[in-house]
Order: structure tokens, then sequence, then C-alpha cells
């Protein structure tokens, strides 16, 4: 019973060590959030990791995204798994094949006071080769979750 308590442990400490989760306040109300946050035609504007998202905000539906980074594009067309206006989107996206290296990318932006949100912003990474993949992304992706949130606040504090 030990040895199983102990797998599940290592198990569990090694899922957790995949995940990137973010956080940050912004002075705007949820519905401003959501509207910039789900209004891909103007990532282009303003997004400096997510610069063109083709497609639309509805479960179910696939979308185009082109992240950069350090320079370079890459190209994912991740399913739309939750799009509840205006609380939370949620993705999934595949590298090459499903169960290789998956991400369930999420935003939730919570009311903290009126004209005041919580947005969260994160990603669990699942799969195969998912260990070996993110030791080599996390730190960047992690830190360009952050660019995208502050350019995010920005924006939504503009006004």
């Amino acid at each position: 019973m030990r040895q199983v308590a102990a797998l599940l442990l290592h198990h569990t400490t090694k899922d957790m060590s995949r995940s990137i989760r973010t956080e940050i306040i912004i002075n705007a109300n949820k519905e401003r959030v959501w509207k910039l946050l789900t209004d891909f035609r103007h990532f282009p504007a303003w997004n400096p990791f997510m610069v063109n998202v083709e497609g639309a905000a509805i479960a179910g539906t696939r979308l185009r995204n082109t992240m950069m980074n350090k320079g370079k594009a890459f190209v994912f067309k991740p399913r739309i798994l939750v799009a509840d206006a205006p609380n939370k989107l949620e993705w999934l996206g595949s590298l090459f094949i499903k169960g290789l290296f998956d991400g369930r990318h999420y935003f939730e932006i919570e009311e903290v006071s009126p004209g005041q949100v919580n947005l969260k912003h994160g990603e669990v990474f699942t799969g195969i080769l998912s260990a070996q993949i993110f030791k080599k992304i996390g730190a960047d992706t992690r830190n360009n979750f952050i660019r995208m949130n502050n350019a995010l606040k920005q924006l939504a504090e503009q006004g």
C-alpha cells in the first residue's frame, strides 16, 4: 500500500510540474476583459505572444493560433472546450497527434470588486513527451504568458 501511495505522490508531483499558472489584477470589468481576450482579430495590435488567432470563441470550434517565442512563429490548431462569457475560455491543442504533447490552455476572469478582476491564465501539459518538452519550453512559455497578461492589462485599463 505504501508503494502505491508513493507512486501516486510521484505521479501527482510530476503532473504539477507540467503546468503553468499566472495571475494578474486588471482594473477593468469582466465584460471588457472578456471582449479584449476574445476579439482575436485585434490580437496582432497588442498581443506580444499570440500574434495571430483565427476563429471565434465558440465551444467546439477550432482556432488557428500563431505564437511567437524568441523570434520564431509556431502554429497550433486547438479546439475550444469552454467559452463561458465573461468567465472562462479554454482550449486544447496537440503537437502533431493527440497524446504526444497536449496543452489545455485557459483564461479565468474573476471579479475582485466592481471594475476590477483577477485574470488567471495558464496551461496544463500532458502526453507522452510532456515532461521532456516542458523542460525545454516551460520557462519561456511562462514568461510569454506574463508578457501577454501585462499587455492585456495595459489595453484594458486604457479606457
